[in-house]
Formats: C-alpha cells, sequence, structure tokens
C-alpha cells in the first residue's frame, strides 16, 4: 500500500473515522494495535464522494483507563503505521507530554518488530 496516507476526520461516540487516500482496487487490509496488542480491525469502504477508502473503528472499551493510550492503525501486510488516536483519561494532565512520549514507545514497538522480523528473514 505504498503511497497511501490515512488522515483522521473525526472522532465521535467512541467511533475513530479517518479516510485513505490512494487508488486501491480492494478494501485494504488494516489493524489495530494498542501497546503490543493487536485489538482489532476497523471496517473499510469506498469513500463517498472521493477516491479512497473511509475506515471507522470503536475505540475499544476495555482499553480505555487513566493515563495515556494510544492506538495505532497499520497496514496489515507490511506493519506500516498508518494513522494513531490517542486518548487521555484520569487526572490532570500536564501538557501533551505523556501522549508523545506514549506515541514514540508505539512507534518503537512497531521498529522492534520490522528489526526481529528483518532478522528473522535474514538467518
Amino acid at each position: 500500500m505504498s503511497g497511501a496516507t490515512l488522515t483522521r476526520m473525526r472522532l465521535v461516540n467512541g467511533v475513530w473515522e479517518g479516510l485513505l487516500s490512494g487508488r486501491e482496487p480492494h478494501p485494504p487490509k488494516l489493524r489495530i494495535r494498542h501497546r503490543d496488542d493487536l485489538v482489532g480491525e476497523p471496517e473499510t469502504s469506498p469513500a463517498q464522494d472521493r477516491d479512497g477508502w473511509t475506515v471507522r473503528f470503536h475505540l475499544p472499551l476495555d482499553r480505555l483507563s487513566d493515563g495515556v493510550q494510544t492506538f495505532v492503525i497499520e497496514d496489515a501486510r507490511t506493519g506500516e503505521a498508518l494513522a494513531h488516536e490517542t486518548v487521555i483519561a484520569g487526572d490532570e494532565v500536564s501538557g501533551d507530554l505523556r501522549a508523545e512520549l506514549a506515541l514514540l514507545k508505539a512507534e518503537l514497538d512497531l521498529l522492534k518488530r520490522a528489526f526481529r522480523r528483518h532478522c528473522s528473514e535474514t538467518t
């Protein structure tokens, strides 16, 4: 899915929505990751009045708790992170530093998986 871009549109009633641009003839295979766990697959449907696909997923309620929770939407074939949603809950949070750190951790986890996959393919 090279060249595809997933753009966040909105979060309403616990449903994340985005637009995946590109000219793929079939719905892309996407998955949602929270920390290092797969938590589901978003719904994809042809975008109305646009090229691309509408992507939707319900934030998993069992994953919401105090602190910073980051959900990463990735290409299931390549593991490439296409978008993310960060939810902050609980006591007052000073600034967005915790959200940024959670996103960095999610991206580091993605790099670790890709590196391990690369090492296992070369041996």
